[in-house]
């Protein structure tokens, strides 16, 4: 039987289509549904191109990095492979989806946001007798823009140097890209929950010691959080961030001893709070500070492009010199959402 993808012509002007990703444009010059109920079901279109060339990328027997150069058309696939090893490697360990709301695609490097800033009053719910005018919630955009910051790494090596390494070896150095680019986007993250997006929204910010909080400077006790996690009314303190230190701190106290908070942490690698937070730890949390937020509520992602390789240079030059970037910022959502609470 013969299949579609055997025929398709491979070009480097399909990454250049505006809207739209390689794999998206390989997508409707060869549909995914065309193959059900065949032994390529489960491949999407990329992954049934490298079968076509017979290129192995993971596992032992993976291919040399000159398995793709074999030809003018097996060449093209090699930039939507550094794409997907670079986006695997963003994936990992990636604590974003926890801490955003939503994400916002969006074209261009400025972005204006929404905000509803309710007065007390209107916080309050309120019997709508008959006749009478229902309240209401006013939804505007915000007022200064959003920026968006490309991030990103250059990829520099000669052809020479690299075209007989394992391809399941050269991954682990771009899943490592990833990595960093994923780090810059969650340090922007963290900027925006503490100090605002330009919108004069920064988190409302405690301190151990003082008087609504109490407690002594410098320690950290369960009544501290107690005190914190109070704050929050009317949303919920579902998510910690902390950094490595105040991590140390938080296990040491009794109440994070409980036997089932152990064995969810052995078993599944992860740490909730006896008040039922998620606790999440970045080196990228200044030291000394928590920040605790609704994750429903407090932050939105926007994305401008998700990972932008120099498809142009790695294709005719092979490799040698190409960027790959990833783009977005971060706009609050609802200021109160998100608090930090600082130990000294």
């Amino acid at each position: 039987m013969a299949y579609t993808y055997e025929t398709v012509r491979l070009e480097k002007g399909m990454y250049g289509e505006s809207g739209k990703s390689f794999t998206q444009v390989l997508e409707e010059r060869d549909p995914s549904e065309n193959y059900r109920g065949t032994p390529l079901e489960g491949l999407d279109a990329y992954q049934r191109q490298l079968k076509r060339f017979d290129i192995k990328v993971k596992g032992a027997g993976s291919d040399p990095v000159e398995k793709f150069f074999r030809t003018s058309d097996s060449s093209v696939l090699f930039p939507e492979y550094i794409a997907r090893s670079i986006k695997t490697g963003m994936e990992e360990s990636n604590i974003l989806p926890a801490i955003t709301a939503t994400i916002t695609t969006f074209d261009g490097m400025d972005y204006r946001s929404i905000a509803s800033v309710p007065s007390e009053d209107e916080k309050s719910l309120k019997r709508v007798d008959e006749g009478a005018e229902i309240p209401q919630t006013t939804v505007r955009t915000q007022e200064n823009l959003v920026q968006l910051h490309k991030r990103g790494r250059m990829l520099v090596g000669s052809y020479e140097a690299i075209r007989f390494q394992k391809l399941d070896l050269f991954s682990v150095t771009l899943k490592q890209i990833g990595a960093y680019i994923n780090r810059m986007h969650l340090e922007d993250a963290i900027d925006v929950l503490m100090n605002g997006d330009g919108n004069s929204n920064p988190a409302d910010t405690f301190a151990v010691g003082d008087s609504t909080i109490g407690g002594t400077a410098g320690s950290l006790t369960y009544e501290d959080l107690i005190n914190f996690w109070a704050q929050f009314e009317p949303y919920e303190m579902n998510t910690l961030l902390v950094p490595t230190g105040v991590m140390v701190k938080l296990l040491g106290l009794s109440e994070f001893q409980n036997p089932l908070t152990g064995l969810n942490f052995q078993g599944t690698g992860k740490l909730t709070t006896p008040l039922g937070a998620t606790l999440l730890r970045s080196s990228a949390v200044p030291a000394d500070t928590l920040i605790g937020l609704d994750r429903n509520y407090a932050l939105e992602m926007v994305q401008g492009s998700s990972v932008m390789v120099e498809y142009d240079k790695l294709i005719d030059r092979q490799l040698e010199r190409a960027a790959i970037t990833s783009i977005s910022g971060f706009a609050k959502l609802f200021q109160e959402a998100g608090k930090v609470l600082t130990l000294a």
